[in-house]
């Protein structure tokens, strides 16, 4: 049987960037990395036309795309439009996320993903559920009526769900640290967000098993002098991992500047947020019963408020490059090895290794994508 071997590309293994190099595809995963005339003769050769191969995008927050939002057809149909719509812009592996919504909403968006998930290139590696365990003071665009105190029912349900990776946003002022040791002895990843906590709240949630910061500086308690609040535990963490959304719309470009500065990169992912008009969907659609518009390229309610974004990773990654100066190698650690390690996914995804799935993108000159591959396909 043979195998693809992919050539005429510089190649961005995770780590460092390699040329005059071919990647090995056999079947679902990467069989290593050799010099381009060196290939063994089973490979049939596929020769890219420039640019750069890199891991595929991994994208932990994903509301909707391509019109479609996860909340509205939380099923099977639903996540795969959405992983489609997302993967023409590089996103390989992504996390489809269902917001605060009644138990019955989320239970069926965990059932989706579990359906999903293993299908043969689906780039579905779990769920996102955020809220609604959330503070009403920092409510951002969740539905006030729909947040509620997380209990140990509900602990209960997470730790038994089979749809992959779980991943949890928390208020870290309206859970306790007991109840979130219990979530993460399931094995899920607790995220900390849309709350007022003090920093001593949050440094409780952090040491009791939460290991990421769901969209800094974005319904969050800000840093002042005598009250650093979330974002000053985020950024002085050392082991947590961060999401932020790279658009120009949600962070100003001095604050995600000055993060990157004080922050070790590797502790950021580049986060889409994206709603359905993300991907080539419409202008307008509603959330839970309100309107939401793309105005000036960003999504906001009638009173103003962002309403996740129209983000994309590519748009995230060359905007991380082209306007915020970051390495790019940084900024496509951000998109795809970080997250692989927040997720504990790395020795599988956010690289180019022997035995790594083949999950991949190849991009041109100006970080636009040409081509993926999820999981060889």
């Amino acid at each position: 049987m043979s195998g693809i071997a992919l050539t005429g590309a510089r190649i961005f293994t995770g780590e460092y960037f390699l040329d005059g190099h071919a990647v090995l595809l056999d079947g679902l995963k990467i069989n290593g990395i050799v010099e381009a005339g060196a290939v063994p003769s089973r490979y049939d050769v596929e020769t890219l036309s420039g640019g750069l191969l890199a891991p595929g995008y991994i994208d932990v927050q994903v509301n909707g795309g391509g019109g479609v939002l996860l909340n509205d057809q939380p099923n099977a149909d639903g996540v795969r439009a959405i992983a489609k719509a997302h993967r023409a812009h590089g996103t390989t592996g992504m996390l489809p996320t269902v917001i605060t919504d009644t138990s019955d909403v989320i239970a069926d968006a965990i059932e989706a993903v579990r359906k999903v998930r293993n299908l043969p290139g689906s780039g579905v590696l779990g769920i996102h559920v955020e809220g609604p365990f959330l503070d009403p003071a920092r409510k951002g665009a969740h539905d006030a009526k729909l947040i509620r105190p997380l209990t140990d029912l509900d602990i209960k349900f997470f730790g038994r769900h089979d749809s992959g990776r779980l991943m949890l946003t928390v208020a870290p002022n309206k859970v306790t640290p007991a109840q979130i040791r219990d979530l993460a002895a399931y094995g899920i990843r607790v995220s900390l967000g849309h709350s007022d906590a003090t920093h001593k709240e949050v440094q409780a949630a952090l040491a009791a098993g939460a290991t990421a910061f769901t969209h800094l500086y974005n319904a969050m308690s800000q840093f002042t002098g005598r009250e650093p609040g979330m974002v000053g535990a985020a950024l002085s963490d050392r082991d947590s991992f961060i999401g932020v959304i790279a658009d120009g719309h949600h962070v100003h470009d001095m604050a995600m500047n000055f993060a990157f500065q004080v922050a070790d990169l590797n502790r950021f992912m580049l986060i889409s947020d994206a709603m359905p008009p993300a991907a080539g969907g419409p202008d307008v659609f509603h959330l839970q019963g309100r309107r939401v518009v793309r105005k000036d390229g960003k999504l906001v309610l009638d009173d103003g408020t962002l309403a996740g974004s129209n983000l994309t990773m590519d748009e995230a990654v060359r905007y991380c490059v082209n306007t915020l100066n970051v390495p790019l190698a940084a900024a496509l650690r951000m998109a795809s090895l970080n997250p692989a390690k927040f997720l504990g996914l790395d020795q599988k995804l956010g690289r180019i290794a022997s035995g790594a799935l083949a999950s991949l993108v190849h991009l041109d000159a100006d970080l636009h994508v040409q081509k993926t591959w999820v999981d060889g396909q």
